[in-house]
């Protein structure tokens, strides 16, 4: 389960009539955000905006996260199943699941509500979730850590390296500001954003209580988001701990931390007042790392942080007794991580592996999220997953954008300030025993190692994209995930285990849960489109297209609504655990196993900030497929490891993408 969030669909939420997805991290993105956008300007140029209602002000009134009844989540648990098992291997799993529902199930489900009873401030998966991540041993670079590319600035000559670094820590220091003030928009979601995206209704709703205010914003079909996430944004990292990592945060620190050729540096960004330090400073200091004449480090010790969590845990105590705990705080509690890359990107594939993992020695994926810039402009951001699922990193990066294309602080031709950076900026130097340095060159090794199995290809489909579909009344991301499951029932002739990953951040505390793409609907389309495509009427294809987006909706909009099964069966599993139970059988069945080794990982991304987004396949014999329909095209950029040919699976889904428009346009499949 560990690896399982690249990328997060932020919600989806509905009304009669209407379903509306909301995309955002691994993991990834919105394809239907009105933001909310502060129309009175912010009284300086430290903030970002001044939201007339409180960042915080529905957090204290946002509903709990359901806990699904225990039949519901046996019936979802075997609808899942039906198409990966034989009707023997289906009739074993029925029958593990009826008497776990009779007995244990029907045990631990009481113990988890009695236990959510007491623990009203939270949601019954945040701690256990939570717990997962940081018990998790494996590396965080591939297994968790996802990336998003920013789009270039519109304006070429602000993709300048120095000129967009700067810009973007100075609109990243107005985002956190903002933030901690209290006066950044509340994170909304409007279904009618005639009504509640008004200034009348915010002068309205900020003197509602607190309490309360929620229920005033649903009124007007407005669903407030979770915001608990976002005090890790800043000042924070991952540490790594024998058995368990722990999250440190330091919110008093004011200086970031600047990585090139495997150096680390520190300067502060804000001064002692608190406020933003001078753009045309901060531009000199970096203007002073990118000229640093300093050589490429030879032991990077970046390169620890893409370790096994237990052997970083154990290098870190030597580092600490060797005298290093004081810069090793300066890193942990830096505001975030810029990596300044020397090297250039020759297409999106080269960005994909540079954002994903890069060459381990420039980054330290620890770090709550790094800003990656390259040479030649390009930007990215690499987030760690354990303190929260991309909702913040997206908001953050799309505010970003937005601020440092329309209101950047530096210009091409911006004179840098004449100040001595030499002092500001200070080149961290640890002290490193022989022990540490061999450490740091199996590190490498075996991040080296890991990185050369990745392959990245990526598809552009230009024949057709949102507008069409929903013109024929079909959901974008249900025709998506279609293509997925006939492009592999093509190359492979099977349908397998698949994650699409959907946040309940409509909850308080919520985290994420389940979309099962592969049904019995998609098993019984696919097979008709790829095994009989001479065999059916188009009336019929679209018949079954029509079947599957339905369902594809319901899906989704039951696991935003918390009403998935994977959670729940995980938090009985996790509690049971906790108790020191012997599991049910159910756990370990090989068809739960098989579910839970999810073949297709997905995640989808439309934004206007970002480019585009990925992740490693969470194991060995997957794909990583990070997705995007747009208005009139749809992108997909997939990874695998040697056990698959992800060229040829793209070249399915190509083929899966042109038959099903093909019907959509009334022809008959040749």
């Amino acid at each position: 389960m560990a690896s399982l969030l690249p990328m997060q669909c932020v919600a989806s939420l509905s009304k009669p009539g209407s379903l509306i997805h909301l995309r955002g991290a691994a993991s990834l993105g919105i394809n239907k955000r009105n933001y909310s956008s502060s129309k009175k300007a912010a009284t300086s140029g430290e903030y970002l905006h001044q939201s007339v209602v409180p960042s915080m002000h529905y957090q204290k009134s946002l509903p709990r996260l359901p806990i699904p009844k225990l039949e519901d989540t046996v019936r979802r648990y075997l609808a899942a199943q039906k198409p990966l098992l034989d009707d023997e291997q289906f009739r074993t799993t029925e029958k593990l699941t009826q008497d776990f529902q009779s007995g244990v199930g029907k045990q631990l489900h009481e113990e988890l509500v009695a236990q959510d009873k007491r623990n009203k401030h939270t949601s019954y998966i945040s701690g256990p979730w939570s717990d997962m991540y940081l018990s998790a041993r494996d590396s965080v670079v591939l297994n968790f850590n996802p990336f998003m590319s920013f789009n270039p600035d519109p304006k070429t000559e602000y993709n300048d390296q120095l000129v967009r670094s700067t810009n973007m820590v100075c609109s990243a220091v107005r985002f956190m500001k903002t933030l901690r003030a209290g006066i950044l928009e509340p994170e909304v979601y409007h279904l009618n954003p005639a009504k509640s995206d008004t200034d009348s209704f915010k002068r309205f709703i900020r003197w509602v209580p607190s309490s309360l205010s929620w229920y005033g914003a649903y009124m007007v079909n407005a669903y407030p988001l979770d915001m608990s996430q976002y005090f890790r944004l800043f000042n924070s990292s991952r540490i790594p701990k024998t058995g368990r990592d722990e999250l440190f945060t330091d919110e008093k620190a004011r200086h970031l931390l600047v990585m090139r050729n495997g150096n680390m540096y520190v300067f502060d960004v804000v001064d002692k007042d608190g406020n933003l330090v001078e753009p045309a400073e901060i531009q000199s200091h970096l203007k002073y790392i990118l000229s640093d004449s300093a050589p490429t480090a030879a032991f990077p010790l970046g390169v620890l942080t893409s370790e096994n969590r237990d052997v970083w845990a154990g290098l870190r105590n030597k580092l600490v007794a060797a005298g290093n705990a004081e810069d090793l705080r300066v890193v942990d509690s830096a505001l975030f991580c810029l990596s300044l890359d020397d090297e250039s990107m020759t297409d999106h594939i080269h960005i994909s592996h540079n954002m994903l993992h890069g060459d381990g020695c420039n980054r330290w994926y620890d770090k709550s999220f790094s800003i990656i810039l390259t040479k030649d402009g390009q930007a990215a951001i690499n987030f760690e997953h354990s303190w929260g699922d991309g909702v913040a990193v997206l908001r953050f990066q799309n505010e970003i954008f937005k601020d440092t294309t329309e209101k950047p602080l530096v210009h091409p031709g911006s004179a840098a300030a004449a100040v001595d950076s030499s002092s500001a900026v200070r080149r961290l130097q640890f002290n490193l025993d022989t022990e540490v340095e061999t450490g740091i060159q199996t590190a490498k090794e075996n991040f080296d190692s890991a990185v050369s199995k990745l392959t990245i290809d990526a598809l552009e489909f230009k024949k057709g994209g949102k507008q069409q579909l929903k013109k024929s009344k079909l959901s974008p991301d249900a025709v998506a995930q279609l293509a997925f499951q006939m492009g592999f029932l093509r190359q492979y002739g099977q349908t397998v285990a698949t994650y699409e990953s959907c946040s309940t951040a409509a909850f308080r505390h919520g985290r994420t849960e389940t979309i099962r793409p592969a049904s019995v609907h998609t098993q019984r389309c696919a097979h008709a489109f790829v095994c009989e495509p001479g065999q059916h009427s188009v009336e019929q294809f679209q018949g079954l297209l029509s079947e599957c987006s339905k369902y594809h909706g319901q899906l989704t909009r039951e696991a935003a609504m918390g009403q998935g099964f994977d959670r729940h069966l995980f938090a009985m599993k996790y509690l049971a655990n906790s108790q020191g139970q012997a599991l049910h059988s159910l756990y370990s069945d090989p068809a739960y196993t098989a579910i839970n080794h999810n073949i297709l990982s997905t995640s989808t991304l439309t934004s206007p900030a970002v480019n585009l987004g990925g992740f490693a396949p969470v194991v060995p014999d997957g794909f990583g497929v990070g997705y995007g329909v747009h208005d009139d095209w749809i992108g997909c950029n997939v990874s695998s490891y040697p056990d698959r040919n992800v060229h040829d699976f793209l070249q399915c889904v190509h083929k899966s993408l042109e038959d099903i428009f093909t019907v959509l346009e009334g022809k008959a499949l040749g």
